[in-house]
């Protein structure tokens, strides 16, 4: 047996290798994926090889992570539950997708991960190996009763790793967990489970990692200018960028500026509530400014079908559908609307604000002709808006005159 596992060198996966190892007489190739966390990957090679593995990967994802991850689902403006970026939920697929790949490349035979059955991401990873490989077995540690008999909490894990002399660093104290890569970074569970609780006071704001809060953010405002290209953004302040390295560049800009953070709590697939705290300071920035491109450059008619589907594309995200055909259909028509979504967006950002303050486009579909209300000559006549309300309200007035109207 051949296991390829998701492997991140923390306490869950060090443990995890060296359970599967002893418990599936298994050979364990580890990997670790870059989707830009900016945290020390060296070193867990060895580290992984000391807990049992015969092999390790340590994939650089961040281009691939912006390109083809990332900017899709900001051309589809998709936000879930009107407050989440979807940070961890779209890096998942990639992750997995790669993980499938190690498992053909070595020719095993099992995928792992160290998810647990409480949380979203054992639904985005394994439906993601369904999508791809179906042929492979999947080994989910946390939803075997005979895993969480021996691991019933961090103590235990703990003490199995003295016991093994399993190089971890880990402390009972650790107050929540926190999951970072380019889009964001998560704080949840431990002191943030009481949804009353406040992580901004100057006691507990040490917490974000990305910004500032906006109170200590600078008094002078900045401004930025983001040049899209069919709902792509190629430059920021007239620098052409990859999308990878834009995401870098107004993370630190939004960070700056206290940019980007949300508290809320959100349902989670599996059918609970929680609460998370994000920040995601270049996402907000960048989802921004795509919208007011689309404001000159969509027709409505598109704009408002496009927006109609938006809450199920951030579900699917969310719940780990990312390869299913619904989520491919959607993303096609997203795609297709945002042929002619190109042009730049000037932005003031301020205290944790994001202020609009011009856009621009070639294919702008704003008529200043038509919009002015100063007398300008244009081809739309205002004397056609009569029949166009009295046919619109020819219902309404049917519907009073035989049923009596609304009641007031």
């Amino acid at each position: 047996m051949k296991i390829v596992l998701a492997y991140s060198g923390g306490l869950d996966t060090s443990v995890i290798v060296k359970w599967l190892k002893e418990t599936y007489d298994a050979e364990i190739i580890t990997f670790a994926a870059d989707v830009g966390q900016e945290e020390e990957l060296k070193g867990l090679d060895k580290k992984a090889k000391a807990t049992g593995a015969t092999k390790h990967y340590t994939l650089d994802l961040v281009e691939e992570f912006a390109r083809d991850f990332i900017y899709p689902m900001i051309r589809a403006n998709a936000v879930y539950e009107n407050q989440y970026y979807l940070g961890t939920s779209i890096a998942r697929p990639l992750i997995a997708k790669a993980q499938v790949e190690i498992a053909r490349k070595e020719k095993a035979d099992t995928v792992a991960h160290g998810a647990t059955g409480k949380g979203n991401d054992q639904c985005r990873f394994e439906l993601t190996y369904m999508a791809l490989a179906p042929d492979l077995k999947i080994i989910s540690p946390w939803k075997m009763e005979e895993y969480r008999s021996l691991f019933p909490g961090r103590a235990e894990m703990i003490d199995y790793c003295k016991k093994h002399k399993i190089p971890v660093e880990a402390s009972l104290k650790k107050p929540y967990s926190m999951d970072r890569n380019l889009l964001h970074i998560s704080y949840e569970a431990g002191i943030l489970e009481d949804p009353w609780f406040d992580p901004t006071t100057p006691a507990n704001k040490d917490m974000f990692k990305l910004s500032v809060s906006p109170e200590d953010a600078p008094d002078k405002p900045e401004y930025v200018e983001l040049e899209f290209v069919q709902g792509n953004c190629v430059a920021v302040n007239g620098k052409k960028l990859t999308p990878g390295k834009v995401l870098k560049t107004l993370n630190k800009l939004g960070g700056k500026h206290g940019i980007g953070r949300v508290d809320l709590v959100e349902n989670r697939f599996v059918g609970m509530k929680s609460r998370g705290v994000y920040e995601t300071p270049g996402g907000t920035i960048l989802m921004h400014a795509h919208k007011q491109i689309e404001s000159l450059t969509l027709d409505r008619e598109v704009e408002h079908l496009r927006d109609s589907l938006i809450p199920k594309y951030a579900e699917l995200v969310y719940n780990g559908f990312w390869f299913a055909p619904e989520r491919e259909a959607l993303q096609a028509l997203v795609d297709q609307s945002q042929k002619y979504v190109t042009g730049t967006v000037r932005l003031k950002l301020y205290k944790g604000n994001i202020i609009t303050t011009g856009r621009k486009s070639k294919y702008s579909l704003y008529d200043m002709n038509i919009a002015s209300m100063e007398g300008v000559k244009s081809w739309y006549n205002q004397s056609d808006a009569t029949g166009f309300i009295r046919l619109n309200g020819l219902r309404l007035r049917a519907r009073n005159l035989a049923q009596g109207g609304p009641k007031l």
